[in-house]
């Protein structure tokens, strides 16, 4: 015992806090750090842009639309709304689709110098997106009713929800027309232009959805309905001024793109629709997915319908970093296949989910603790909100399993692996979401919390399935073969 204090006097023991803080740092920094890839900085700052966007374009608007609404104080109005904005969704993705198909047709041969042939491929994609729009647009227009009776929606819900779904209808068919408008622009390179186009398109919504729904400065009180005429407006200003400016700039001319004069090909139009067609069922596919959740919520009662939408709002808020990323992911992986450097597409894939993760947990911990900062923003009657306030953070681990597969299946779609994307998609929104949610619709719950959680629970565990599959796939030894084979056909 004396020879063991005397060991102890002669080396004192104390702790090196500096050493071990540095050792525990150095440690955490090297679980983010991996061979290959582009430093942090430098994927940070392709992401701000694409944040800024997604963030004027596709979340402001909406959630100004829905602020507006929410201030007429009424739960059915704010309920069929969300509702039919998720429904049309699946005609918006759909309208994206071909619009991706426009600029690889298109950019193919732009690509090549072959501008007339550009701008032939151009016109025959335009007409046929037109046909289609034109096809979507009569369709929904008359079947206003029976949707509204697929979402079971109350007779007062039916008289505001058919007319408001009627109008929304003929503005599918301009976006249709503005969506194949941007995708030239896009294959020649023009990605300035649509980004104005889009923005001033998103103020003309916000003002006239401001004057019609509330009948400001001498404008008629339209109330549901002023939100629907400020759709149509954005989507048929969109389309003009594009319009006129692909019809009438000079850097256009050498495209010699005639509307009226040139000849039909029924080849071309084939081939965009087959360029197109595995784009637009991956997203389709996705977004029929929300439609059945929407309807299974709004079978619930209105009130668990608005619920719905208003946690859609939040999940759409906390997915800005995540979207945003999956933009610069599919840029990268794209650029890295050509190459063969596979490493680097790892690594990368590993600092997005990494960085999109640690964002979009941050916001989803802030919306969990405390929800009614966004809740009442929207709930004026305090029907919906005690719904959202449960449901939101119980939800949010399973949130982040969403934000994996929408990464992963943007990096699989940068490598040219898109039937890996629509093929897994397909089968698990129509092998287990749709066939698990019609389960639980038949099980007798006790609260609807309970049966609104179990049944989003379900939808995000679908993506789950998704994001293992991408996983698999990426981590195939023959998987560069295949998309290697693909990139030089």
């Amino acid at each position: 015992m004396l020879l063991y204090e005397k060991q102890i006097k002669s080396k004192p023991f104390y702790l090196d806090w500096g050493h071990m803080k540095l050792s525990v740092t150095s440690r955490i920094s090297a679980l983010f750090q991996f061979d290959g890839g582009l430093p942090y900085s430098r994927i940070l700052r392709y992401f701000y842009p694409e944040f800024i966007t997604a963030l004027i374009i596709y979340f402001l608007p909406y959630c100004i639309d829905c602020y507006f609404i929410c201030n007429l104080k009424s739960t059915n109005l704010y309920a069929v709304s969300g509702i039919v904005d998720n429904f049309l969704t699946m005609f918006l993705k759909a309208a994206e689709g071909l619009s991706v198909g426009i600029v690889i047709v298109a950019g193919y041969h732009n690509g090549l110098k072959e501008y007339k042939k550009a701008g032939e491929a151009f016109v025959d994609a335009f007409w046929t997106v037109i046909g289609i729009g034109a096809l979507v647009s009569v369709t929904l227009y008359f079947a206003a009713l029976g949707i509204c009776h697929f979402n079971n929606f109350s007779y007062c819900m039916i008289e505001q929800g058919v007319p408001h779904l009627q109008i929304k209808s003929v503005s599918i068919f301009f976006m249709f027309i503005s969506f194949a408008l941007a995708g030239f622009l896009r294959s020649i390179k023009n990605t300035f232009t649509p980004m104005v186009v889009v923005a001033l398109g998103s103020v003309v919504f916000v003002i006239v959805d401001y004057l019609l729904i509330f009948g400001a400065c001498g404008f008629p009180e339209m109330s549901l309905l002023g939100s629907a005429v400020a759709s149509l407006s954005q989507y048929v200003f969109m389309s003009v001024a594009m319009l006129i400016y692909i019809t009438y700039s000079k850097d256009h001319e050498k495209y010699g793109i005639s509307f009226l004069t040139q000849r039909i090909s029924f080849c071309r139009m084939k081939q965009l629709l087959l360029v197109s067609i595995p784009v637009l069922i991956d997203k389709a596919s996705i977004s029929f997915a929300y439609v059945w959740l929407g309807s299974c919520m709004s079978h619930m009662g209105p009130v668990s319908a608005a619920a719905f939408s208003c946690i859609k709002l939040m999940d759409r808020f906390a997915f800005l970093p995540a979207i945003a990323f999956a933009q610069v992911i599919t840029f990268l992986v794209s650029n890295d296949v050509g190459s063969g450097r596979w490493k680097d597409i790892h690594a990368n894939i590993k600092k997005v989910v990494i960085i999109t993760t640690v964002l979009v947990g941050i916001v989803l911990i802030i919306g969990s603790i405390w929800p009614y900062i966004f809740v009442n923003l929207f709930d004026h009657n305090n029907e919906f909100g005690h719904l959202v306030a449960v449901i939101f953070p119980a939800l949010s681990i399973l949130i982040l399993i969403d934000l994996l597969q929408l990464i992963l299946s943007a990096a699989l779609r940068g490598a040219g692996d898109v039937k890996t994307v629509m093929i897994t998609r397909v089968c698990v929104i129509g092998g287990f979401f749709i066939p698990s949610t019609y389960i639980i619709a038949m099980i007798p719950f006790t609260t609807v919390v309970s049966k609104m959680l179990v049944t989003y629970a379900a939808f995000l565990a679908g993506n789950g399935l998704m994001s293992i599959v991408y996983i698999l796939r990426l981590r195939q030894v023959h998987w560069k073969n295949i998309n290697e084979k693909a990139c030089n056909e």
